[in-house]
């Protein structure tokens, strides 16, 4: 959501070259698919896709091995990495080998596999519909966790031999984590561990400008966003990264759009990435799953989708009313890391959840960090990865 800002403002300059400091140097992985990400940096590279219940294809991507050592072909632990909202795979693998989760995993001996949900831009096809039909994205996370999550580590189990994995999720990857793993106990026993990075579950608290969408009308948000798509990858982006970010005088006010709907720590983002980043986000989602987040936002509860009567929600849940999902019913064990100045995942939503969780090996809150820092913060290998190396080895 923060590209809103990014793209009204920026925009105005397109024509503006050199006007604003020389250019930065070009990251070309901003313009790159996943598999030619992961290749361009020496790691191999495997692509597939997941087909669920409901029909949605899902890209899914997979580090079989790190650079150096591919001598060992047995089976590997499995870690699953999940993105959040509006985002992709790519997040995993946006910053240099040395200070990317999918890359530290991948050298550290695991077998690495990267989802995508439903609807971004590498799972954006259905055996039923297309994607220019509103039927297409008629969905929310609620599906995400109902059907994408089980898809997509039942296929990991399957083609590894491996009857558990670890699971890393980010911001709403750790939502559908929180709803598939508290519904499906059939897919939690296929968890060592849960590493939740930037959890949510409520967003009660939070003080981005997305929960000013809550107090829009559904019938208004509607009109403003329609009823198919919300922020898809367009060529505006990738221009957005590539030649007005990355020039001297404008890196400031491009890190200041992304922290405003996320929270503020400017010292450490790589600005000589910022092609990269906006050369992949956002990825896109639903214009439902935004809705969904609307709705939290307002209840300050977790709560399946409300379709908008009872009748409706009838069909769907055999109920008036959404259903709530019961945190406190997943028992797979998970890590907590949460930032201190995340205005996403409040802090004080974080410690509304931490006692729900019951199965709670370790909680670190990290004063410094927003809501992206968990995935591009500089320093996030010392803060975070190497934590979660160690616990993955320790299991």
């Amino acid at each position: 959501m923060w590209l809103l800002l990014v793209t009204s403002v920026l925009s105005a300059f397109g024509g503006a070259h050199g006007l604003f400091g020389k250019l930065g140097p070009k990251n070309p992985e901003a313009n790159m698919n996943v598999s030619q990400m992961i290749t361009y940096w020496g790691y191999p590279s495997e692509e597939y896709e997941v087909v669920t219940e409901d029909g949605y294809i899902l890209g899914v991507y997979r580090i079989p091995y790190g650079k150096n050592n591919s001598e060992n072909i047995g089976k590997r632990p499995v870690a699953y990495l999940q993105h959040g909202l509006i985002a992709s795979a790519t997040n995993w693998i946006t910053n240099l080998p040395n200070n990317s989760l999918a890359f530290i995993l991948a050298d550290a001996g695991y077998d690495v596999w990267l989802g995508n949900s439903r609807g971004n831009t590498w799972s954006r096809k259905n055996v039923y519909y297309s994607p220019d039909s509103v039927e297409f994205w008629a969905f929310s996370f609620d599906e995400m966790a109902k059907y994408d999550l089980p898809a997509t580590i039942n296929f990991i189990v399957q083609k590894t031999g491996q009857e558990k994995i670890h699971y890393v999720g980010h911001s709403q990857g750790t939502t559908i984590g929180f709803i598939a793993f508290s519904t499906n106990p059939a897919l939690a026993k296929k968890i060592k561990r849960f590493y939740a990075l930037a959890p949510v579950a409520t967003v009660k608290y939070t003080e981005s400008p997305f929960k000013k969408i809550s107090l829009i009308p559904k019938f208004l948000l509607k009109v403003i966003f329609g009823n198919k798509m919300f922020m898809p990858h367009n060529y505006l982006d990738q221009f957005l990264g590539t030649e007005l970010c990355s020039r001297e005088l404008l890196d400031l006010l491009c890190s200041n759009a992304l922290f405003i709907f996320c929270g503020f720590d400017k010292k450490n983002l790589n600005v000589s990435r910022f092609d990269v980043y906006l050369g992949h986000n956002p990825a896109g989602t639903s214009t439902q799953d935004l809705f969904h987040w609307a709705q939290l936002a307002k209840s300050g509860k977790l709560q399946a989708y409300n379709w908008g009567s009872p009748l409706q929600n009838m069909l769907h849940y055999n109920q008036k009313t959404p259903p709530y999902y019961d945190v406190s019913a997943m028992t797979v064990p998970i890590a907590v890391w949460n930032g201190g100045h995340d205005i996403l995942a409040d802090p004080q939503d974080v410690a509304m959840l931490l006692p729900k969780l019951p199965n709670l090996l370790y909680h670190k809150e990290i004063l410094p960090y927003n809501h992206l820092d968990f995935i591009w913060a500089m320093n996030a290998p010392q803060e975070v990865y190497n934590e979660i190396v160690t616990m993955m080895a320790e299991d």
